[in-house]
């Protein structure tokens, strides 16, 4: 009888440890990335992982110490980044710089699971989505911004996507 209730308090315990863990991880944010050669767009979820908003644009060499930053004061559990195809879905040009920044993402954070997404449209829908915002021609002109909409839409899609098992991404 002892023994039992022993197992019965190990296994309660185990089952309690694991929820915690699921529970954390659906309180971390997710960080979407769209990485170029001069600027990165950031968007981020909220801790519940239900919506996406922009962060910020930082320029491509402070990408790593900006996500050290964010990490410490942000419990994130997964590096979403845009994954450049032509149309016949071959790897774009920009993959010979974006992969070994996935690279070294991936040796920064070990702790943190990297998704890759295919990134095709983003900047077209990110300026249609600014112009339908009423936005003036300077800010839709301006670069960072794009990058940060299109950082969102990726993060918004990995989220549709992740929520409806079977739906392929429209782009």
């Amino acid at each position: 009888m002892v023994q039992e209730e022993f197992y019965l308090i190990i296994i309660a315990n185990f089952a309690s440890e694991k929820s915690n863990k699921q529970q954390t991880k659906a309180l971390a944010r997710i960080i979407a990335i769209d990485y170029g050669q001069k600027r990165v767009g950031l968007a981020v979820t909220d801790p519940g992982q239900i919506i996406a908003t922009p962060l910020t644009t930082v320029h491509s060499k402070d990408i790593i110490d900006f996500l050290k930053d964010y990490t410490a004061r942000e419990e994130v559990c997964l590096f979403v980044v845009g994954e450049p195809k032509q149309m016949n879905n071959t790897a774009s040009e920009s993959v010979k710089f974006i992969d070994p920044f996935v690279k070294l993402l991936a040796k920064t954070f070990p702790q943190i699971e990297i998704a890759r997404v295919d990134e095709r449209f983003t900047s077209k829908m990110a300026q249609q989505a600014i112009l339908e915002a009423g936005k003036k021609k300077k800010d839709r002109q301006d670069k960072s911004l794009i990058d940060m909409v299109s950082a969102v839409i990726m993060l918004q899609s990995y989220l549709e996507s992740r929520n409806a098992p079977g739906l392929k991404m429209p782009f």
